[in-house]
């Protein structure tokens, strides 16, 4: 049984996010908090294996309390759900360490597939989602905002400290990487390359260390800053 806390600062969608978890026959919910400061504390108690984590909250924002959780390692796994309007914390709840990223009007399958998905060390992420919000986080931090030059041709230049881990990668493994730039399941990555599943993890995890990558998603957001994906700039 997979053990979730739900926070959120409104009652009334802690309340439909429980029954919601609960009417799965594998997962339960264990605990609940209004805010991140005592998602914190909860979490600290519990130990649950996933945290369903709003980001816009009084007393500490979802973020921050995400980024402590797992720095603390009081859960197994944080999928932040928040609204449309928040999309633009994707690239924030990644670098805190975040495991999944989804809507709050996803409907239960897919909240479900994402808590299951987190609770493996998988994520469910909308892959067209990711690189849309990647591009435009790291484009717009490269380029210093709006001015422009006249030349239209700014590409951004990766940063020099990535290029060790960049060259330190197996041929394979830069195949498994831009796998997962590509949102592909494990069974999808062993299907493409002609290998078992177990192989795929055990390039995943060597990938995830070579990069400084604590999750897959930190990985993807590693090979846009590392110039390894490079972003259609011109779209």
């Amino acid at each position: 049984m997979i053990r979730v806390v739900i926070v959120d600062d409104q009652a009334v969608v802690r309340t439909g996010l429980g029954m919601m978890v609960d009417a799965e026959p594998d997962l339960t919910v264990v605990g609940q908090a209004p805010n991140g400061a005592e998602a914190i504390a909860v979490c600290a108690d519990l130990r649950p294996d996933v945290v369903l984590m709003d980001v816009r909250m009084p007393v500490l924002d979802g973020i921050s309390a995400t980024r402590s959780i797992v720095s603390d390692g009081t859960a197994g796994a944080v999928v932040i759900l928040t609204t449309f309007d928040d999309e633009e914390y994707l690239l924030d709840a990644v670098q805190a360490g975040a495991l999944g990223f989804l809507l709050k009007d996803a409907g239960p399958d897919l909240i479900a597939a994402g808590v299951r998905a987190a609770h493996t060390g998988d994520t469910l992420i909308a892959p067209s989602m990711t690189r849309a919000l990647l591009e435009n986080r790291l484009l717009g931090a490269r380029s210093g905002g709006a001015g422009g030059g006249a030349s239209g041709s700014s590409v951004p230049v990766p940063p020099a400290e990535h290029a060790p881990a960049l060259a330190s990668l197996s041929a394979r493994e830069r195949e498994v990487l831009t796998a997962l730039v590509r949102g592909a399941s494990n069974a999808q990555i062993a299907k493409d390359l002609w290998i078992s599943e177990a192989t795929v993890k055990t390039h995943i995890s060597s990938v995830l260390g070579k990069v400084g990558a604590a999750s897959r998603v930190q990985a993807v957001v590693f090979a846009y800053e590392s110039g390894f994906v490079r972003p259609d700039w011109s779209a």
